[in-house]
């Protein structure tokens, strides 16, 4: 089954960026710089930032689902972030170098299999989940610090 990994969209995060530190910190985020690559995966633009940029690390709920699954942890999103929407069947670079939780859900969000996979070895997972009807979505996770990367879906 041919898949689309899905970005988050950048206009719920516009109205924060910009914002002063004590602005961020009412609403539980901080501005990081970051100062490595990779390090600073950016969940709008699916990219890793670059050593300088500035980036909000926030809260985000993933799965807001009412059963047990429901689900939120922190993210990056680079404040000059532009939303990627990559080709079918594509896996953006920052999803391809990393270690991969691969979590499907069916559509009262209740998972249905998970699995770990190389980044760069997720695609034919990923059409199996998506193969199966009770599958509604497909949740990555960076597997290691278990962060919410991205979605994939029916393409």
């Amino acid at each position: 089954m041919d898949f689309r990994i899905v970005a988050l969209p950048a206009a719920p995060f516009a109205p924060l960026f910009g914002l002063p530190e004590a602005m961020l910190a009412a609403r539980g985020v901080r501005r990081v710089i970051a100062d490595r690559q990779p390090g600073f995966p950016c969940r709008v633009s699916l990219s890793d930032a670059a050593p300088g940029e500035s980036l909000l690390l926030l809260n985000y709920e993933h799965l807001p689902s009412p059963g047990p699954y429901r689900s939120s942890h922190a993210i990056y999103v680079r404040e000059q972030a532009v939303e990627c929407v990559p080709g079918v069947n594509e896996i953006p670079a920052v999803l391809a170098t990393r270690l991969l939780s691969v979590r499907a859900f069916d559509a009262a969000g209740m998972m249905v299999d998970a699995e770990v996979s190389a980044g760069a070895d997720v695609a034919p997972l990923l059409g199996r989940y998506l193969d199966d009807a009770r599958v509604a979505l497909v949740h990555l996770h960076n597997a290691r610090p278990g962060c919410y990367a991205a979605q994939a879906v029916r393409a």
